[in-house]
């Protein structure tokens, strides 16, 4: 198959793209910058110019919607753009999958209720594509991407959990974690959410009236993260606590609903445990530290 991949460029598309051309498809990343990795063809574009998008929908037999505006404190104060791209964008990318008769996998967001930008808009496009499937009959698949972590994830300008514990941690400075600590999250190492992206993609399922939620249903606190990241690199780091960012809530739990994967035929004992994770990853930053800055 052909496969469109929007915001392909990114971590997780970098992931996704290989286990794609790893099973034989050909795969077309579109993204406003050319990947830094091997793929069939790119094309230069974003998610508002809409002639470019429906040119390569319309030239795929499937589309993989990874494209989006990034930042929860960081879009706050700036709520215009990503509306557009999250939004608009998707909708118009649903539309021309109707259109064409093209099936599609979205990924939206764990934190869907905060009340930040990024969330707000991520999840209003969740919910046009559920919409999408009752009224139109299209086959847009929604897969919610908990905490994905993993090599090559960015740690600016959005900021990002793993990475801005682990780069401090290897340099042996102080780790900031804002609030408490103790909000829960659901990591999912960055290989196992593109395989479940890539199974609800292309296998053979109904899962198209609800949202699949990629994640091992394992509760885990910041505290605990920052605490095993700084056993696991051998590191002197001290833990600092500083106020809440913006659009961010102090007593979050954001854990997936296990159940939602069996279509998938994927289980929570298929999910890399989080040492194991978080070893690999710290491996990664440790032998690329001086690329992060």
């Amino acid at each position: 198959m052909n496969i469109l991949v929007t915001g392909g460029s990114g971590f997780i598309g970098r992931y996704v793209c290989g286990k794609l051309m790893k099973a034989g498809n050909q795969v077309t990343i579109y993204d406003i910058v050319p990947p830094k990795f091997e793929c069939d063809f790119f094309i230069e574009g974003s998610m508002v110019q809409t002639s470019r998008l429906e040119m390569a929908v319309k030239s795929c037999n499937a589309v993989m919607h990874l494209a989006g505006l990034l930042g929860t404190a960081e879009t706050i104060d700036n709520p215009v753009m990503p509306a557009k791209v999250n939004i608009m964008g998707s909708l118009t990318l649903f539309d021309f999958c109707r259109q064409y008769e093209r099936r599609c996998c979205y990924i939206g967001v764990g934190n869907h209720f905060m009340l930040n930008t990024y969330a707000i808009s991520k999840t209003a496009a969740e919910k046009f594509a559920l919409m999408y499937n009752k009224e139109h009959h299209t086959k847009i698949v929604v897969v919610r991407g908990l905490n994905a972590y993993g090599p090559y994830q960015k740690h600016k300008p959005v900021r990002k959990v793993i990475p801005n514990f682990v780069l401090p941690a290897l340099r042996n400075q102080p780790i900031i974690i804002y609030g408490s600590g103790e909000q829960i999250m659901d990591f999912i190492y960055v290989e196992d959410l593109a395989e479940i992206l890539c199974r609800a993609l292309l296998s053979e399922h109904s899962a198209y009236g609800y949202v699949i939620e990629a994640g091992s249903g394992n509760k885990t606190t910041i505290n605990y993260i920052a605490e095993k990241i700084i056993e696991l690199a051998g590191s002197k780091s001290q833990i600092e606590h500083v106020p809440m960012r913006p659009g961010e809530l102090a007593d979050s739990v954001v854990v997936a609903d296990t159940k939602t994967l069996r279509p998938l035929k994927y289980k929570p004992a298929d999910f890399t445990e989080i040492n194991d994770g978080l070893k690999k990853t710290i491996d990664f930053y440790r032998e690329n530290l001086e690329s992060y800055k």
